[in-house]
């Protein structure tokens, strides 16, 4: 519980510059906030979803500041190069590949278009990517998350 209270802590740090009004919801297996937005950001996470603007996504997706989309990249086991092409069209500055429950690194030949295109990539945890890309986009940043669920 005192993880889950921190990590809350930490989120609405980082997307404070962007938050007008805040409610917190704090349960065993969810974190929110509900709030008033004008960009697309992670509002609350658990097992096997997230919530983007306070809407329920359990299947993957590219969020950016102003643009969310389907992301036809089923799981983790199943990725292949043609699967970034969307996020790369998007010339985000950065890259937050969120890998579901844990953390797993794709094979370099995966992710080469995003160094050939001078775009930064992040591989993390489904949650840690959540609030990454929040922190990154209050910094006005064009960040994009790829978020993966299996």
């Amino acid at each position: 519980m005192i993880q889950t209270l921190q990590r809350l802590i930490g989120v609405v740090v980082a997307i404070g510059v962007v938050l007008s009004f805040c409610v917190f919801t704090v349960s065993e297996n969810e974190v929110a906030i509900r709030t008033q937005f004008r960009e697309i950001v992670a509002t609350g996470y658990g097992p096997g979803f997230v919530l983007v603007n306070d809407e329920r996504h359990q299947t993957s997706l590219i969020v950016m500041p102003e643009h969310l989309q389907p992301w036809d990249a089923r799981d983790f086991s199943s990725l292949e190069a043609a699967h970034f092409g969307p996020i790369l069209a998007l010339k985000p500055e950065v890259v937050l590949l969120g890998t579901g429950d844990k953390l797993r690194f794709p094979h370099p030949s995966l992710t080469r278009a995003f160094a050939e295109a001078r775009i930064g990539i992040e591989v993390m945890d489904l949650q840690a990517a959540c609030r990454t890309y929040n922190i990154l986009m209050a910094e006005e940043r064009k960040v994009a998350a790829a978020l993966l669920f299996l």
